[in-house]
């Protein structure tokens, strides 16, 4: 049994980035920790980030979002560490990627995001990631910002339905 709670903290963390597919975001990790009670918002953000300076997870910015996915290291280290979590703890993280994983994964790989041009429009750029991958990217410019933030708003909602139009149009 794990005795240490930061080293516990670290190991669900570093549990649950081996459990799923895609990275996820630092609201989601803090999320399942929260609600489950284990520690408070700041021990968690402080664990983020001695992960990060061990080099156990890594950081990366999807979409207006900052994710994390677990290294090699990371990997050997839950592997050293793991049979000391106990099966209670291990039960509710795979529990809670089992209810919450499709969503959690949506959350994380559509991307919808705007900018302004010099030339005073709004470029759109709209995006679906399978495992990091980009499966679909379109990059619109649009008159006003009010159309830019409604493509925005529409794209988590229409994406599939546009990418299989496509697929179809252009197969």
């Amino acid at each position: 049994m794990i005795e240490n709670t930061s080293t516990l903290y670290k190991m669900i963390i570093l549990y649950m980035l081996e459990k799923v597919t895609f990275p996820l975001s630092n609201s989601q990790i803090t999320n399942f920790l929260l609600d489950h009670e284990y520690t408070t918002y700041f021990h968690i953000q402080q664990t983020i980030h001695d992960l990060m300076d061990t080099h156990l997870i890594l950081e990366r910015k999807q979409g207006n979002s900052i994710c994390y996915e677990i290294t090699t290291e990371g990997q050997k280290t839950l592997s050293y560490f793991e049979k000391n979590m106990s099966d209670s703890i291990r039960l509710e993280v795979d529990s809670y990627i089992r209810e919450k994983g499709y969503e959690m994964r949506n959350e994380n790989s559509i991307t919808a995001e705007y900018y302004r041009t010099p030339e005073q429009e709004y470029t759109v750029q709209l995006g679906v990631l399978e495992k990091n991958t980009p499966l679909i990217q379109l990059k619109i410019t649009v008159p006003t910002e009010e159309m830019a933030k409604t493509l925005c708003h529409n794209w988590p909602k229409k994406s599939q339905e546009i990418y299989a139009s496509v697929m179809t149009s252009l197969s």
